[in-house]
């Protein structure tokens, strides 16, 4: 639901940006869906120029795209998407693990055991949203640590991406559990300042995510036919 809450300020189209990057990252506008202009500008209370100039940022982001008479709709990832991402991503991140260890000072450690802590928590409920946004601070602090800003550049145009997925691998029967195992692992390798371990295990780490995407997926596939047969 759109909240109908004016929005002002000397950048508007900003702050209309930053709004809309957050309803695809939410999925309240969903994969594919069509931006409705006016119903936005009537709830925002602004006309449609900031609008359309948020919505020229995102483009270029990549997050949506203009489509020629039709209007402005969200992108869809495939699954050619994330075989191709997923890896690219697990390279990065692994190169942030490795240089986050090298350069994490005791109170940088202090602060990633408790975001993890609040990882074994959501785990601990069941909370899969929770999880996953607990999940985003963890990668998103290791990338900072790692304190390379050409690094930070690649990595954090991406990793819009990579929320686009928002997590759906976790839906997998077991991904929770096995998810909070490998943060444990990764951790431990940084507390433990062994630079190529914590490498290898963020990699494994995006790996495994593709992996249960994918199986994830193989299995959302399956029940419809499985469901006509049992019909026959």
């Amino acid at each position: 639901m759109v909240e109908p809450v004016p929005l002002r300020g000397t950048s508007l189209h900003d702050g209309v940006a930053a709004r809309l990057r957050t309803m695809v990252f939410e999925r309240e506008l969903a994969p594919g869906e069509y931006i409705d202009e006016l119903k936005l500008a009537a709830a925002w209370q602004i006309s449609r120029t900031p609008l359309r100039e948020a919505l020229k940022v995102l483009a270029a982001e990549g997050l949506v795209e203009l489509v020629p008479r039709r209007g402005c709709r969200v992108i869809e990832l495939t699954d050619a998407d994330a075989e191709q991402l997923f890896p690219v991503m697990a390279m990065l991140e692994g190169r942030c693990a490795l240089e986050a260890t090298e350069r994490a000072t005791d109170d940088d450690l202090l602060h990633l055991r408790r975001l993890h802590e609040a990882l074994e928590r959501h785990a601990a409920a069941g909370d899969i949203d929770g999880y996953y946004r607990a999940n985003h601070d963890f990668h998103s602090t290791v990338q900072r640590l790692a304190a390379n800003r050409w690094l930070d550049r690649v990595a954090g145009d991406l990793r819009r991406f990579m929320r686009l997925w928002r997590g759906r691998q976790l839906k997998l029967d077991g991904r929770l559990a096995a998810s909070l195992n490998e943060h444990r692992v990764l951790l431990d390798a940084i507390e433990q300042r062994d630079a190529a371990r914590a490498e290898r295990a963020m990699h494994d780490h995006l790996m495994a995510q593709l992996a249960a995407l994918k199986a994830l997926q193989r299995s959302e596939q399956a029940r419809p036919r499985k469901g006509r047969k049992e019909h026959a």
